[in-house]
């Protein structure tokens, strides 16, 4: 019999990570899923714990990590990623983009691991360049409530190219740009889960500002068949992996209470500090380099990840 492919998954309990433990297993790898449960939920890997070849580990990788065996690819995805968290939970953001990747980087050199960096758009900031290309800096408020998401990030893909420099890791580096679905948390924070579970509720949907802020939103199936092509592949750089229809904010919403047929209206709320004013991928690259591009529907997608809200709801 073949050997079975080892994978770790760091935040594996959450949103992305949850439905990589899931990818993996289809895909015959056995999984190692590492969660401290800070934001991430057990609900959301319940169903594989009793699984041949899945092995939860509840642990803090900005603490330490130690797993017995080999590893053929590991993962990082370990981090709060919502405002609504890395606001609350600033310091914890700073240190597991920081020091659990470079834990997460340390344990993929010792197993000869391929390393997978969850990276994210916001390392474009409140972008001058539109749409975002990987070649682009990006326009970052260091010091602002969000920086503390926005630089732990930057800094952990620097810490992964300078790992790939200096040490010949096999690297990787996935910028995630707007991602929805099924398992998402209802109090996420973010626009698509406040909508669905204010519409299927019949409560007010809040708008910040006058809506007319863009976002580019891509079904969390997609992604995850996208990272999976970037894992197997020869590139080192960043990839931009998301979907490029760009939308406002106001659009979401009218589509939101369209799916669910809700009643609820819609209500205005001022604009969070550092809110970015647009957000879309340049996927050139993944088209190119993976043979990749979104396939599922903004309809079909609000759609699936309604049918869940309404079951947890």
């Amino acid at each position: 019999m073949p050997k079975r492919r080892r994978v770790l998954i760091t935040g594996g309990a959450g949103f992305i990570g949850s439905h990589l433990c899931h990818h993996f297993l289809q895909k015959g790898w056995q999984v190692i899923c590492v969660d401290n449960l800070l934001t991430g939920s057990p609900d959301n890997v319940a169903d594989l714990l009793g699984e041949p070849g899945f092995t939860f580990l509840d642990m803090d990788v900005s603490g330490f990590i130690h797993v017995s065996g080999p590893i053929d690819a590991i993962l990082h995805f370990a981090s709060p990623a919502s405002p609504i968290d890395y606001l609350e939970h600033p310091i914890e953001t700073l240190k597991v983009g920081s020091l659990g990747t470079h834990k997460a980087l340390g344990l993929a050199r010792e197993k000869n691991a391929c390393f997978l960096l969850a990276s994210t758009s916001e390392v474009y900031g409140d972008p001058l360049v539109h749409p975002q290309r990987e070649d682009y800096w990006g326009n970052v408020n260091p010091i602002g409530p969000r920086g503390v998401y926005d630089e732990a990030k930057r800094f952990s893909e620097a810490l992964t190219m300078a790992y790939l420099r200096s040490h010949r890791l096999d690297t990787k580096i996935v910028r995630i740009f707007n991602t929805y679905g099924p398992r998402m948390r209802i109090q996420d924070g973010r626009a698509i889960p406040t909508f669905l579970a204010q519409a299927i509720q019949g409560k007010p949907l809040t708008v910040y500002g006058d809506g007319s802020q863009t976002r580019s939103f891509c079904y969390i199936g997609d992604l995850v068949e996208g990272i999976y092509r970037l894992l197997n592949s020869r590139y080192h750089l960043p990839v931009n992996l998301g979907n490029p229809s760009e939308m406002t904010i106001l659009e979401m919403a009218r589509e939101i209470l369209r799916v669910t047929r809700s009643r609820s209206r819609i209500v205005h709320r001022p604009l969070p500090i550092d809110d970015p004013r647009v957000r879309q991928p340049d996927i050139s690259l993944a088209n190119r380099l993976l043979k990749w591009r979104p396939r599922v529907s903004l309809r079909e997608g609000l759609r699936a990840t309604a049918k869940d809200f309404r079951k947890r709801l």
